[in-house]
């Protein structure tokens, strides 16, 4: 019989793991549980697992549509484009790794900010867009967060900033990681104006960001599974000199240590962050 395991199935595709990157087969086999999902019932099911309940990364366009009242987006076309200030190289020019990125996602930076309503109550949100270098905060992205928050403060509407972030852009230095100070000085002004400010951590929510603007909502909250924290596992554990506990920079772990206020599963998002808002206001 050993003849039957050198069969393949062209239409089984492997994918790289936590990625969404591969769903253009028929069937994917999932993360977490390794059940063979037909890719079209994956879509449909906004991209969770039926089997183990696990969530796949999902685009900010896709966000959009899963949260916002159909109709009511307008998305501020930003003219402003990230500069190269310290002329940096690695592997590419920052030049080069910009142009690429545009190509590859049809945006222009790592965050969209927009203007909708979540059962008719008008909101300002900036979302970090993910696979445009890793969601990092650079000048503009810092901006954009900034915009978002003041537009929230001129308007007096409710500020949602949705994260998904690899942390400060190292090709823009310390420039990156001053957009942290910027962003919590906007963020004090909603404070001090009592404006809600609901902050959607997702997977991954790391770095600078989650070191300023991301973990300062009047609520945190997030979904299952997801990757927050600031620094790796293997820094930590260096730095402190201790064993961590298993998973403990995953959502669960952070809500019962007081982290993030509510886990909540995807299908139950929009009405949630409705009725936070209505409680907030």
């Amino acid at each position: 019989m050993a003849w039957f395991e050198k069969i393949e199935n062209p239409k089984l595709k492997n994918t790289k793991k936590g990625s969404n990157s591969g769903l253009t087969g028929i069937w994917k086999k999932c993360t977490k549980c390794q059940e063979i999902l037909s890719t079209e019932k994956l879509i449909n099911n906004i991209n969770v697992c039926p089997f183990c309940d696990y969530h796949y990364r999902i685009s900010w366009r896709e966000r959009v549509d899963l949260i916002f009242d159909e109709g009511s987006v307008k998305v501020f076309d930003s003219k402003l484009q990230s500069k190269d200030p310290l002329e940096f190289e690695d592997k590419l020019n920052y030049k080069e790794r910009l142009v690429k990125y545009k190509n590859k996602t049809r945006d222009n930076e790592s965050v969209i900010r927009l203007l909708g309503k979540i059962n008719d109550i008008e909101v300002s949100c900036a979302i970090m867009n993910f696979p445009f270098m890793g969601g990092s905060m650079g000048v503009v992205c810092g901006e954009l967060i900034a915009q978002t928050m003041e537009y929230s403060l001129e308007k007096k509407v409710p500020c949602l900033i949705i994260s998904a972030s690899g942390g400060a852009r190292m090709q823009e230095g310390i420039l990156s990681l001053m957009q942290m100070a910027k962003t919590l000085s906007c963020r004090k002004k909603l404070r001090d104006a009592a404006i809600p400010y609901i902050s959607l951590l997702t997977d991954p929510t790391t770095g600078g960001c989650a070191a300023s603007f991301s973990m300062l909502g009047d609520l945190n909250i997030t979904e299952p599974n997801s990757l927050i924290g600031f620094a790796g596992p293997r820094v930590i554990e260096q730095s402190m000199r201790q064993k961590l506990p298993k998973g403990f920079q995953r959502s669960e772990f952070l809500k019962d240590h007081g982290f993030v206020d509510q886990v909540i599963h995807r299908t139950k998002l929009k009405e949630k962050i409705h009725y936070f808002l209505n409680f907030l206001s």
